[in-house]
């Protein structure tokens, strides 16, 4: 492949990330001209490593899942919480998923997504950032930085028909365009993450297991709320991630040591994450922190741009749906992208499907989540098309994950709005109480 930069493509693609890659990798099979610009070289540190069974319908569509289980992700069984001292189990098993839910290191994993958009003949440029996008009246123009060279760095341009912003939290269009809006004060979270070595983990039968037995005995991600917040612990192969979500104000002005200090701290109280986790097996220096964790962006799509992925908001990853957000986003993206370069005097209609479509899901993730039902950027009358077209078995396990997060009011309101509630539709909740885990 060209190590240069063309002057002109179709669609230019911000982020590497799953929400760039896929967008990429569909371009390509479908013989669009579009060029993917990542800011780092792959490789790179991420998190969000809990992936629910639903992603393996796009990565099937991506033609990566063979790739991927070859990878050999850790398979996970569930999920189990503690939450405001009630014990739940959620087990994949019993929804009829007939694939599993993983865990999976997201440097590897992304870095699969990113490769095969480049194998699959997608123009793909790393360590390569777009800094400004003028919008004209029959193309857009993005200037870049080149930091391909280590000895020199330069600035250029390229021109496109399109542009796709998947630059995750940077959000490059939103900036710009100050379209990123941050949520009421008292839903502005901050999320802290570590790593550690040889922590125990739980597995469905409510047991925890060692760290070696993790490739014999499926995991579950553990959840469990605290006076400030929820923390997660999901095994992965080599090392376990921690992580605290929480409002901002708790670690506000505190410098670094004072931040892995309050965390470990926290990890240290919290009950059977203490029981899990050993801070002397603590991975120096690997916590990382994303502030603002909950924004929305409006608007998110125009007539030449689409914001998809954590680039057109997000919420909180209590439900890990931040990859699926970003597998569903870019294929919405691509479809009206390609509609709209066959058919140009009708993409701002196509663009507005798209935000309409983005903005259901965001809005159920928000109601679901947080019980936002008219506020910070939610929609509740477009959520109720989204939900009608959710399978029964996903409803199902809606259900069942904001039970076991004391949030399933918000499900059931949601339920309302969409007409679903009543002997037409059965919804049977398979969060399952437990007295106890053994650690």
């Amino acid at each position: 492949m060209s190590k240069t930069i063309p002057k002109h493509c179709d669609v230019l693609i911000i982020g590497g990330g799953p929400a760039g890659s896929s967008a990429a990798t569909l371009l390509a099979k479908a013989g669009i001209d579009s060029v993917l610009l990542e800011k780092t070289r792959f490789p790179r540190p991420q998190v969000g490593e809990s992936l629910i069974p639903h992603f393996w319908k796009y990565t099937d569509q991506l033609g990566v899942s063979q790739i991927l289980e070859n990878e050999g992700f850790v398979t996970k069984a569930g999920g189990i919480t503690v939450w405001e001292g009630d014990i739940h189990r959620i087990s994949f098993a019993e929804f009829g998923f007939k694939r599993p839910a993983l865990h999976v290191e997201r440097d590897i994993f992304d870095d699969i997504l990113l490769r095969h958009a480049q194998t699959s003949g997608a123009a793909v440029f790393e360590n390569v950032s777009a800094k400004t996008i003028k919008f004209e009246k029959t193309q857009v123009v993005v200037e870049y930085l080149d930091k391909r060279d280590t000895e020199s760095s330069h600035k250029s341009t390229i021109k496109c028909r399109y542009i796709i912003d998947a630059s995750g939290y940077n959000t490059v269009i939103a900036q710009q365009n100050h379209a990123r809006h941050h949520v009421n004060a008292q839903r502005q979270f901050l999320s802290l993450w570590g790593y550690f070595n040889d922590s125990r983990y739980f597995g469905a039968d409510a047991k925890s297991y060692s760290v070696d037995q993790v490739k014999t005995v499926k995991p579950v991600t553990f959840v469990s709320s605290f006076k400030e917040g929820w923390v997660w612990h999901i095994p992965l192969r080599e090392s376990t991630s921690v992580g605290l979500v929480l409002n901002t104000d708790k670690v506000k002005g505190l410098d670094y040591k004072q931040r892995e200090a309050f965390f470990l701290g926290v990890c240290s109280q919290v009950p059977y994450l203490n029981q899990l986790i050993d801070n002397r097996n603590y991975m120096q220096r690997s916590l990382c922190a994303r502030p603002d964790y909950s924004y929305y962006v409006a608007p998110v799509c125009d007539d030449q741009y689409y914001c998809i992925g954590d680039a057109g908001g997000f919420v909180d990853p209590i439900f890990s749906h931040g990859v699926l957000n970003a597998f569903y986003t870019s294929a919405l993206a691509v479809a009206a992208v390609k509609e709209s370069l066959n058919h140009p005097a009708g993409r701002k209609r196509y663009a507005q499907i798209c935000a309409n479509r983005i903005r259901q899901f965001y809005s159920f993730s928000r109601a679901l989540s947080l019980g936002d039902f008219h506020i910070n950027g939610t929609e509740f009358e477009l959520i109720g098309s989204f939900m009608r077209s959710v399978p029964r078995t996903e409803l199902e396990l809606m259900l069942a994950a904001s039970h076991i997060t004391h949030r399933d009011s918000n499900f059931r309101k949601l339920m309302d709005a969409a007409k679903l509630t009543g002997k037409h539709l059965e919804v049977t909740d398979k969060a399952r109480l437990i007295t106890e885990l053994v650690v």
